[in-house]
């Protein structure tokens, strides 16, 4: 069985967020980039499923600049069998319907029996490229799963929300996204970091893929106002005295929170 995970570099989740103000996108050069953390869920879910199930291989596929390639490698020592890289200038800034096409293309390059991804990355937050993928496949997909069950055949798995878990399954080859309910993934030991060097790595360029993928006849985001985020103002400090009571509720009131 083939498992291809999709690896998304981001800024640190746990750092400053911020924006170029002069592009509109995000500035990935002045915080460390890691793998989101939502994928590495995904991965561990792959890497587990091979190390129980013989004549796996898990592929962690990524499209990056070129210096991602230290990111993606963190898949290989976490685990993954190969990286697969897709770098081209021209898809710097590239919108989700270009994302999802450049993926779609490279997983039928690749080949695949399941395609697993996080339901959404920590930065931008949109939600839509595992589904346009999958529609670009013409596969079906399991969103937002937090328990997955995998055998040659198809793939089942639950999806949870705040008021109903859902059943769901797909005959293979299908797509999954997992989200933050899933499993905590692994760390990388040593043997896994030293073994990752050894580990093939393929980087691709769009001409490589061997589908007619032009940037400029397809949908981009147009960025019409760029600001900056505004500092933080200090909160409203409630005193404790006979007055308390009431002013806490016409501030509550004030944000619409009753």
């Amino acid at each position: 069985m083939k498992i291809v995970v999709l690896v998304k570099e981001v800024p640190d989740t746990w750092g400053e967020r911020l924006l170029d103000l002069e592009t509109g996108l995000a500035d990935r050069v002045s915080s460390e980039r890691v793998i989101d953390e939502i994928v590495e869920r995904g991965l561990e879910f792959a890497i587990s499923f091979a190390e129980k199930n013989d004549g796996t291989e898990v592929i962690a596929l990524s499209m990056a600049p070129e210096e991602a390639t230290g990111t993606l490698r963190k898949a290989l020592a976490m685990g993954a069998d190969r990286g697969v890289l897709i770098v081209d200038e021209a898809l710097h800034g590239a919108d989700i319907t270009l994302t999802a096409q450049v993926l779609a293309a490279a997983l039928e390059h690749i080949g695949f029996d399941l395609i697993v991804s996080g339901d959404q990355s920590t930065d931008g937050a949109g939600g839509v490229v595992p589904s346009a993928v999958a529609e670009l496949l013409d596969i079906p997909q399991l969103p937002r799963l937090a328990t997955v069950d995998l055998n040659e055949k198809e793939v089942t798995g639950a999806h949870v929300t705040d008021r109903i878990t859902l059943s769901l399954s797909a005959p293979l080859p299908a797509m999954i996204s997992v989200s933050e309910r899933f499993a905590e993934p692994r760390f990388p030991n040593f043997k896994g970091i030293m073994a990752a060097k050894k580990k093939p790595f393929e980087v691709l360029g769009i001409a490589e893929l061997g589908k007619n993928i032009s940037v400029l006849d397809r949908p981009r985001s147009i960025m019409t106002e760029i600001a900056g985020k505004p500092p933080r103002e200090s909160g409203v400090k409630v005193t404790a005295d006979e007055n308390s009571g009431r002013d806490l509720a016409e501030f509550l009131k004030k944000n619409q929170l009753i």
